[in-house]
C-alpha cells in the first residue's frame, strides 16, 4: 500500500540555501536537503488501484508555470512546536494549483484535506526541542528569503512510512506549460 502525495520539487540552489539553516536547535531532527519539497496535497496510504487513479486524474491539470519564493521561517505546533518550516509566498498561481489538486483528489473518492493549506517546506522536526530554543532560532533567522524560482512541474511522490519523512520517490511528473 503506497503512501502518496503531490508536491513541488525544490531546485538545487534553493535546497542548498535551505541546508545552510540546519543546526542550532538541540533535539531537532533536520530533514535531508534531497527530501525538501512543498506538498500540494497529502493523499496518504492507498491501494495500487487508487494510486493509479490519482496518477491518471492529475494529467487533467493544465496550468502555466509560475515564479515562487520562500519567505520567512516559522514553526507549526503552537506552544509546543513540532516542526520548523520555510514559508512559501502565498501566490495566486500556487493556491489555485493546490485547490485543483484537492478537487481532483476528491473526485477519486478521497476525503478533502481537513486543514487549511499553508504552503511550506519542512526543515526540521522539533518534538524533542524546547519552545524557547525554537523561538530563538526563528528570531535569529526572521529575515530569511530565497531567490525566486520557476515552478515548471509538479510531481506525485511515494514514500515509505518512516520517522521524519523520506526517502521520497518521484512516481510521475506533470509539466506545467511555459508562460506566454
Amino acid at each position: 500500500m503506497p503512501r502518496i502525495f503531490t508536491a513541488l520539487e525544490i531546485p538545487d540552489d534553493v535546497s542548498q540555501l535551505l541546508s545552510l539553516l540546519r543546526g542550532g536547535v538541540p533535539g531537532a531532527r533536520w530533514i535531508d536537503p534531497e527530501n525538501y519539497h512543498l506538498t500540494l496535497r497529502f493523499i496518504g496510504d492507498v491501494d495500487a488501484d487508487v494510486a493509479n487513479e490519482v496518477a491518471s486524474i492529475l494529467t487533467r491539470i493544465e496550468r502555466k508555470s509560475f515564479e515562487l519564493r520562500l519567505e520567512g521561517l516559522s514553526a507549526f505546533g503552537g506552544r509546543k512546536p513540532r516542526a520548523i518550516v520555510a514559508n512559501a509566498a502565498n501566490t495566486p498561481a500556487l493556491m489555485e494549483l493546490q485547490a485543483e489538486h484537492d478537487r481532483l483528489i476528491q473526485r477519486v473518492g478521497l476525503e478533502p484535506e481537513g486543514r487549511k493549506y499553508t504552503p511550506h517546506v519542512t526543515l526540521a522536526r522539533t518534538r524533542d526541542s524546547s519552545s524557547w530554543e525554537v523561538a530563538d532560532y526563528l528570531a535569529e533567522r526572521a529575515a530569511f528569503r530565497s531567490m525566486s524560482f520557476t515552478v515548471s512541474r509538479f510531481v506525485l511522490y511515494s514514500s515509505r512510512a518512516s520517522v521524519g519523512g523520506g526517502p521520497y520517490v518521484v512516481e510521475d511528473a506533470y509539466p506545467l506549460s511555459a508562460q506566454a
